[in-house]
């Protein structure tokens, strides 16, 4: 299972996913992480001048290219949400702590998203 966290520079989950500056990307396989890169996205600061669609276009540009299936974070703002429910990824909410394991979690636990059927306003509040 390939899982997406935002990450700080200690390993811990970043609390905003849409607008932290660096992402890890693990490859998870039971219990185990079998592949961890990190990258610097910076959308934090590309966020702080970018309308929505951009913004929104270059985090699906980035999660397809990555091939990510499961994504972990703390929060996910709405529009960001309804995005990535369409794109058929599995999203964790409210991760915390140590950010391999919110992947491990992640990987190994039934989320919302893909077989949702639906958006729901409000999930991340």
């Amino acid at each position: 299972m390939v899982v997406c966290v935002p990450v700080t520079a200690e390993g811990l989950v970043d609390q905003p996913w849409g607008s932290t500056a660096r992402v890890a990307v693990a490859d998870v396989l039971g219990d185990v992480v079998v592949d961890w890169q990190e990258f610097d996205v910076r959308w934090d600061e590309l966020r702080a001048v970018e309308a929505d669609g951009p913004h929104l276009a270059r985090v699906a540009h980035f999660l397809r290219e990555h091939g990510v299936q499961t994504l972990a974070a703390y929060r996910v703002g709405d529009d960001m949400l309804r995005m990535l429910f369409r794109m058929g990824l599995h999203v964790h909410l409210g991760a915390a702590g140590d950010a391999r394991d919110a992947a491990r979690v992640a990987a190994k636990t039934p989320a919302e998203g893909a077989g949702m059927g639906e958006w729901r306003a409000g999930v991340d509040e």
